[in-house]
């Protein structure tokens, strides 16, 4: 306990004077919040002042937060949804101060509804074809699945909205089955504690790259399924529990992370089988499997900087820029390619749908 900077009135000015960058981790790893001085807190507010968003910013501030003065963990009494919340919170953030934070002022408004309201519509456009197409495995192989309005078809990559609306429109039960669940158990988590923006923004950038990535690396195919922007999110997970490897105290890091590898491997393994499978609709090739590593580039770029800076102003973080810059180079990119390339090349491409 002495060797938490700022616990005693006498050490904590001399560590405000002279603070490095990474003062700011010294002062949250304090297991004791509460009980501190207020030097302490002063000293964390200098440092996270210009960081933070202005809701933090003005709770440390004026005093506001009424934290514990025990770890998360050993809260007794919670209800079950204090629980849930706790829980979510020490998935997800890797600082105490976060996860304490984020415990004290989750108030389920608004509710995690941009994940499930994806899910929702994932779901209904998957049963509609279903009846209508009278198929519910590999719908993909029946003769009219390509011809909907949400595919994204290199013939018809002039229509834009495809570039995104390709994310309903599933190649079967199977594949959507597998994408549902990664959606809803990484998904609804992130939203919870980062909200529906910044989850939105990666998950759409993910579905987004992903068609690109499918019209410029295997420009023959079609392109369906929610896999880009799943990956987005799942990559993202995965990579800031690496990343904050001791930070995180999520049970079975190493278990569960393994079983999530599994998963994604088992997913993305079954659109290559796909891919290199006899074409349901000769000449058209069967959907492409590209689009799952547009979404795991953005998960690991875009992703990561959105996770790791929980309650922060990402206009103000320089890796955050570079990345939208690249990925705005990239997007950039693929609209030349899409409109020059296809014709320089003289590709043969198949018929429309």
């Amino acid at each position: 306990m002495s060797g938490c900077p700022g616990r005693g009135g006498s050490s904590s000015p001399a560590v405000a004077a002279n603070a490095e960058g990474d003062e700011i981790e010294v002062l949250e790893s304090c297991d004791v919040l509460p009980t501190a001085p207020e030097e302490h807190w002063k000293a964390l507010f200098d440092k996270m002042s210009n960081k933070r968003s202005n809701s933090f910013r003005r709770a440390i501030l004026q005093g506001s937060r009424q934290l514990q003065g025990r770890p998360l963990l050993e809260e007794p009494g919670l209800s079950a949804s204090q629980r849930l919340v706790r829980h979510i919170a020490h998935e997800t953030l890797p600082r105490e101060l976060d996860r304490k934070w984020y415990y004290d002022n989750y108030t389920c408004c608004p509710p995690p509804w941009l994940i499930l309201a994806i899910t929702i519509a994932e779901v209904a456009v998957f049963v509609y074809y279903g009846v209508l197409l009278d198929r519910w495995v590999l719908q993909v192989s029946h003769p009219l699945f390509l011809k909907g309005a949400l595919v994204y078809h290199p013939q018809l990559r002039a229509q834009a909205w495809r570039y995104l609306s390709y994310i309903f429109m599933h190649a079967g039960i199977e594949h959507l089955g597998l994408n549902v669940t990664l959606q809803l158990l990484v998904g609804v988590p992130l939203e919870m504690v980062h909200g529906a923006l910044r989850i939105g923004f990666v998950y759409l950038c993910g579905a987004l790259a992903g068609s690109l990535a499918v019209s410029v690396a295997d420009m023959t195919a079609p392109a369906v399924g929610s896999s880009a922007g799943v990956y987005a999110l799942v990559s993202a997970h995965l990579a800031n529990i690496v990343m904050n490897w001791s930070g995180m105290k999520c049970q079975f890091k190493l278990f569960r992370i393994g079983m999530a590898l599994v998963w994604m491997s088992a997913e993305f393994g079954r659109a290559v089988w796909l891919r290199f499978s006899l074409p349901a609709a000769p000449p058209c090739p069967n959907p492409s499997f590209v689009a799952h590593l547009g979404g795991v580039a953005v998960g690991v770029t875009l992703g990561v900087v959105m996770l790791q800076n929980y309650e922060q102003r990402l206009q103000e973080q320089s890796l955050f820029w570079i990345f939208v810059f690249v990925y705005a180079i990239f997007v950039l990119f693929a609209i030349f390619w899409n409109v020059f390339a296809y014709s320089l090349l003289d590709l043969k491409l198949p018929p429309p749908p």
